[in-house]
């Protein structure tokens, strides 16, 4: 029998290739027990990449879910890990060096065992620091080969960077075949290659199954001297996402390697669980399209994480390019037509730029690079007229060393702009943050958290967390997430069999007199600058929903009914009513 192989992830980068949002604290509570059940999951991706930024728009505290999440895996003794983009962490900028160091004190504390460092660019010097500190709180560091297809990205090329990474401390390498695109004879070749020089080194494959390849690059790989593979599960294996553990399984036991069994009746339940996730809430966010498969995506080789964003971008685009092609009398474009211009521009912008390796958050800057040069040469204005400070900032070396060589047109045109290109080391060019953030939440008396926790959220994610904290975020969710609701359904009913569906199980909230609606009193009877109800919010039986200033001066309270869930606000804060009009809607429990 062959070597062992084992099996990682589950939810790839916590749904970051199916949708915009993960799961809840109280779900991933719930699943965590049936993938230990699995027996078949070595390690398990718990956190990492957009997974604290995408709990704070949705109102939650990303530690909770972290803490909650690690504990059992931790308990069972399966190793978990997180991703970590380098230079970036966890959002997509820079983030400054006393950030990046205590993000790890956190994450040890939290329960995470291994961070997957990378950076976008292949430059090591974004990813050692992390390494070291990575190291000093307790953690396996994982450096990362971010693996794409293009003449400068070749075997001696990454063994260089494997070299060096391990030099500088690093336990495991991690191919990062973020695309799918990866050819499975350069992988098999590249992990024969690190194995023979560094036995002693861990190599996990994470591959996606957009174009194709993943199942012959898994293959490959095995054979050659990996041990670990990423793989995922029904119904969010396959697509722009991981070949299923099921198939990956098969293939490598009957291949003749040493691989754990699944216990499927726990499997099945992962399945049925996840399903019915999507279908509470998750599902209203998850594009169809990501469930599909596409040899295209070998020509442009953008990753399947970001394909939701990208037909949300080229949904806006469509309709202006059209609209000017309407207007010199040229036939509209299909999104089909649009996706395969969208392609093929990136093909060319690509190499231009010096073939960047197409991961977050280079593959957004190229992809969206591509995407108003489809708009500009539309309107006749040729390529590179809209491009921001980020775009700029990958090209001319502000995020670390481009592998390649960038174009002459970009060289003139950054001359031209007065830009200048640069080799400095990008973390020297961020002063510490922490001292700023401490101050801000000493002046609104925020608790730092269990091992400064949140001090760290509100470091890594400012805008958010200051979101999360006034309870904005969870308003703007519950508003969003409705909305999707309505939308699905309103593709299926009239406005009036809408409404009537809405409120079928809600009672009406009227006013009782004419009047001006207040949602908070304070003092004397003084309006003061609140939060509006939200869909979504919870009322018990004696709460108050609203107040309504009579023209004679009185205050009218408006209690919420027997309480229950708001699924509709109709009066907004100071707008004037009659009496008998309807207020909102609450939905009442069971």
């Amino acid at each position: 029998m062959k070597k062992k192989i084992k099996f990682s992830l589950v939810y790839r980068d916590m749904w970051q290739s199916s949708g915009k949002f993960q799961p809840r604290k109280d779900q991933l509570e719930r699943i965590a027990p049936v993938i230990i059940e699995m027996g078949c999951f070595a390690r398990v991706e718990t956190n990492g990449g957009a997974f604290e930024q995408v709990n704070l728009l949705a109102g939650e505290n990303p530690n909770d879910a972290v803490r909650a999440f690690c504990k059992p895996f931790n308990e069972a003794g399966i190793q978990t890990h997180m991703l970590d983009r380098g230079l970036n962490a966890l959002r997509m900028y820079p983030v400054p060096d006393d950030v990046r160091q205590l993000m790890y004190k956190v994450k040890k504390a939290q329960g995470v065992d291994i961070p997957r460092i990378f950076c976008g660019l292949n430059d090591t010097r974004n990813i050692i620091p992390s390494i070291k500190w990575a190291k000093e709180a307790g953690m396996i560091p994982q450096a990362t080969l971010c693996i794409t297809t293009s003449p400068v990205h070749t075997v001696e090329y990454y063994s260089k960077i494997a070299d060096e990474v391990i030099a500088a401390g690093a336990e495991e390498i991690c191919l990062k075949d973020m695309a799918g695109i990866g050819q499975p004879a350069l992988l098999g070749a590249l992990t024969k290659d690190i194995k023979t020089k560094h036995p002693e080194i861990i190599i996990q494959y994470h591959g996606h199954s957009g174009p194709g390849l993943s199942m012959a690059s898994i293959l490959e790989v095995c054979n050659n001297g990996a041990d670990i593979i990423d793989t995922a599960i029904e119904p969010l294996s396959w697509g722009k996402v991981h070949p299923d553990i099921i198939s990956v399984q098969s293939m490598l036991k009957n291949e003749g390697f040493d691989v754990p069994d699944i216990n499927m009746n726990a499997y099945m339940q992962a399945r049925s669980l996840t399903q019915e996730f999507i279908d509470e809430w998750l599902g209203y966010f998850i594009n169809p399209a990501n469930k599909h498969m596409s040899s295209l995506l070998l020509g442009c080789g953008l990753p399947g994480g970001m394909m939701g964003s990208m037909m949300a971008d080229l949904g806006g685009i469509h309709s202006s390019i059209n609209k000017l092609r309407v207007k010199k009398g040229e036939p509209e474009l299909t999104i089909d037509d649009m996706l395969v211009k969208l392609f093929n521009e990136v093909e060319y912008v690509w190499p231009r730029v010096g073939y960047p390796p197409l991961v977050t958050p280079f593959s957004q800057y190229v992809k969206n690079i591509a995407l108003m040069n489809l708009l500009t040469i539309e309107q006749g204005k040729g390529r590179y007229v809209m491009m921001d400070d980020a775009m700029w900032g990958m090209i001319l070396g502000k995020s670390g060393k481009i592998p390649g060589e960038i174009a002459p047109e970009l060289k003139e045109l950054a001359a031209k702009q007065g830009r200048e290109f640069t080799d400095v080391d990008a973390h020297t060019l961020l002063q510490n943050a922490l001292p700023e953030f401490r101050k801000e939440m000493d002046e609104n008396g925020w608790d730092y958290g269990k091992d400064d926790e949140e001090l760290f959220e509100l470091a890594m994610h400012p805008e958010q967390y200051r979101a999360y904290k006034s309870g904005m975020a969870k308003k703007n969710f519950l508003a969003d997430l409705q909305k999707q609701k309505d939308a699905k359904l309103g593709s299926k009913m009239s406005p009036e069999e809408l409404a009537a569906f809405k409120h079928a199980k809600a009672d009406a909230l009227t006013a009782p007199v004419a009047g001006q609606v207040y949602y908070e009193f304070s003092g004397e009877g003084a309006c003061e600058p609140c939060l509006e109800p939200f869909v979504g919010q919870q009322y018990k039986e004696g709460d108050t929903f609203c107040y309504i200033q009579a023209p004679w001066g009185e205050i009218v309270p408006v209690p919420a009914a027997i309480g229950g869930k708001l699924v509709e606000v109709a009066a907004k804060q100071g707008a004037k009513v009659r009496r008998g009009d309807n207020l909102g809607w609450i939905e009442r429990e069971g």
